[in-house]
């Protein structure tokens, strides 16, 4: 009987992150990966690829570039092969089309021979005698199951939108923004529209849904619990938190002070562009010369609780102005929850539950190395770390610098150059009397 082949390491989910860690570990013989997605495509947020909108990051963000300038999986490289070089550089804007991004995630994971779509992970098991992880799957063309051994596993799944408590098992055709541009139709064929939500994606939608207001004739509502509608932090000597000496110092902190600074911190990662704010208020002021314009922008509010009625197809949701401390209600056709997206520990990892370290927030435990199991270099994880690599963990920026992590505990030693130390200013305190 022949031994089943052994990976070197599996990945789980095929978002940004792994696609990076694939082209970065392609070239690479001494690692034999494999890399598995449930969907039959690379489809990055298909629900918000609205026209114009543009990536939040700079096209050096890219899967590799900030790795490894000299692969063939840059943007750089999609561009010059989608004969579009010329043109990128004439537009001289720094951030890429979300909608050319996703063609050139396709891109890359259409040049991959490490890459599995149509495969469901249902579960994952661990082989004390041989040391190996079983990575159970289900073939979504074929119904098939099948397994896959590796001596690693690299965990990207992904951040699930998030539904807040209030608006759970409610009836009727409420939608959170990811799935937005396949309902844009049946929204706008209503009465009335409610954005819920404080950062990009909400103004995105608004500003969308604000430029057709006047041919479609719905009123429109922006309900945020934000004392402003914040703009996203990004001047230079702040985006040196997304620096190796920030991760080494916000990892290095106790625990709790991490996750005060976790909720404190959402202002550097999930604020709406300046340029993007000041668009809607233009639209705004245009749409105001021939009158008021049948909009309602809410700071300060709170979502408290929702019902659904549907004999009027509308929902009432109940509201709480946080500063006056005062009740009031809303009532709306369309809703769309711009809520975010939470990570959520997958399923199938259930059997091997006690090879992962927890923290005392029930979380994972996520070490210096991106590891999560009691090994330290056994389970590896892609995002969901704000808690324990701050806002460094959802930037597309640091994604490259992760994975140069991931690679070199993978190889026993460092195959892309890891930068130590790049920011100018001094995170903690230094040690003794300082001149």
């Amino acid at each position: 009987m022949s031994t089943p082949h052994t990976h070197d390491f599996i990945a789980v989910g095929l978002g940004p992150y792994n696609l990076g860690l694939a082209c970065l570990t392609e070239p690479i013989d001494e690692l034999d990966g494999l890399f598995l997605e449930s969907k039959p495509d690379f489809d990055w947020h298909p629900g918000m690829l609205l026209d114009g909108v543009t990536l939040q990051t700079p096209f050096m963000a890219d899967l590799v570039t900030l790795a490894d300038p000299t692969s063939p999986y840059s943007f750089l490289n999609y561009l010059k092969e989608s004969g579009r070089m010329y043109s990128f550089y004439i537009r001289e804007i720094f951030y890429p089309l979300r909608a050319e991004y996703n063609d050139y995630c396709r891109w890359a994971a259409a040049k991959l021979s490490s890459v599995r779509f149509g495969h469901e992970v249902t579960r994952v098991e661990y082989d004390e005698a041989d040391g190996v992880y079983t990575v159970h799957a289900v073939r979504a063309t074929t119904g098939e199951s099948t397994a896959y051994r590796a001596r690693h596993l690299v965990l990207g799944t992904g951040t699930p939108p998030y539904i807040p408590d209030a608006c759970r098992g409610l009836d009727g055709d409420l939608l959170h923004n990811a799935h937005y541009l396949e309902h844009k139709e049946a929204l706008q064929a209503k009465e009335s529209i409610t954005v819920v939500g404080s950062g990009q994606s909400a103004a995105e939608i608004y500003q969308d849904l604000l430029a057709d207001i006047d041919s479609h004739g719905y009123r429109l509502n922006w309900i945020t619990r934000s004392p402003r509608f914040f703009p996203l932090e990004y001047t230079k000597i702040t985006l040196e938190m997304t620096s190796p000496e920030y991760v080494d110092y916000f990892h290095a902190l106790p625990e709790d002070t991490r996750y005060r600074l976790e909720s404190e911190q959402k202002g550097l990662f999930k604020g709406i562009d300046a340029d993007l704010i000041n668009a809607i208020y233009d639209l705004l002021y245009q749409k105001s010369v021939s009158g008021p314009v049948p909009t309602r922008l809410l700071t300060n509010t709170a979502l408290t609780d929702a019902s659904y009625d549907e004999a009027g197809g509308t929902y009432t949701l109940a509201l709480h102005h946080t500063e006056q401390g005062r009740d009031f209600s809303l009532t709306t056709q369309g809703l769309v929850l711009a809520t975010g997206y939470r990570y959520q520990v997958p399923a199938f990892l259930e059997p091997v539950r006690d090879r992962i370290r927890w923290d005392g927030h029930g979380r994972f435990d996520v070490a210096r190395n991106y590891s999560v199991d009691t090994t330290g270099r056994g389970i590896f994880l892609q995002n969901g770390a704000t808690h324990a690599h701050s806002l460094t963990s959802p930037d597309l920026g640091m994604g490259p610098y992760r994975n140069s992590w991931i690679i070199r505990e993978l190889l026993g030693r460092e195959h892309y150059p890891i930068e130590k130390s790049i920011a100018f200013q001094e995170f903690g305190a230094p040690e003794g009397a300082v001149s």
